[in-house]
């Protein structure tokens, strides 16, 4: 039986995960299938064992399952129980359920590889305190950036992730309203502001010369945050497509043992 893989969430048919994965498989000749499942709340534990029962191979998690994934992994890896999130679930050769999230791996690979961006010893603005900050400390801290500050409007949550974080390197929080005086190497916005075309409170002067700004969220157009950024004076603003796609790229690693370019895909999502 040809191998199946699927992304589990709610809603789920906009994913354009089928197609990226479609397209690795094609790359690196392997026979599989890959769909979208929709599951309904309070169905995800039934919908994952049911999965796996009948011979699946690997799972994506998307929102709202995420932190379910987490709770019912047998084994996560530290990015995963960092983040309390996974978005890749797998049985290994015991039948043990492991949980993994690529999504912070996915973020550094695409700056760093694809844009050719440094992280390594600069100043770095989260803004969020979410599920999706969770995702992407860990691996931006291992870059060995000088400090990363989490910026929210509420502050208390951001200083619940310094906490968890900050053994890894110098993490901060802080509000909205500080960021007036501070400037910023990297700013990453990790709201779902965007999708709504909104933005959060910025000062005008938050960015340093040649500064680089990332939205995780991406459109056929610019998104709010990064015209902001440009029009800010930002050097570099990008969107979150390449983040999906790399994401993608870790997910197939750690299910067929072998990494596919992501070039063509990216290439191909950019067309339309």
């Amino acid at each position: 039986m040809t191998d199946r893989y699927a992304v589990m969430g709610n809603p789920v048919a906009h994913s354009r995960s089928p197609r990226i994965h479609a397209q690795f498989a094609r790359e690196t000749g392997q026979e599989l299938v890959y769909t979208t499942l929709l599951v309904e709340p309070g169905h995800f534990k039934e919908a994952v064992k049911s999965f796996f029962a009948t011979g699946g191979k690997g799972l994506n998690i998307t929102v709202p399952f995420k932190q379910e994934a987490w709770a019912l992994a047998d084994h996560c890896s530290e990015q995963a129980a960092l983040a309390g999130a996974v978005n890749v679930l797998f049985c290994d050769a015991a039948g043990r359920l492991q949980g993994h999230n690529t999504d912070g791996i996915g973020l550094v690979r695409d700056i760093t590889r694809n844009q050719g961006g440094v992280l390594a010893g600069k100043s770095v603005l989260v803004l969020g305190a979410g599920g999706a900050t969770r995702g992407i400390l860990l691996p931006i801290l291992q870059e060995q950036p000088a400090a990363i500050c989490v910026a929210n409007r509420t502050i208390s949550k951001a200083e619940a992730l310094v906490e968890v974080f900050s053994p890894y390197g110098k993490v901060s929080a802080c509000g909205f309203d500080a960021l007036a005086g501070k400037h910023f190497d990297w700013v990453i916005n990790a709201t779902a502001a965007s999708l709504q075309g909104e933005l959060p409170p910025l000062p005008p002067e938050l960015l340093n010369a040649d500064a680089w700004c990332y939205d995780l969220m991406y459109s056929k157009e610019p998104t709010v945050f990064c015209q902001w950024a440009l029009q800010h004076g930002a050097y570099k603003a990008l969107d979150g497509l390449g983040m999906l796609v790399e994401q993608a790229a870790e997910s197939f690693l750690l299910w067929r043992g072998v990494r596919p370019d992501t070039t063509a895909v990216m290439a191909e999502l950019r067309a339309g």
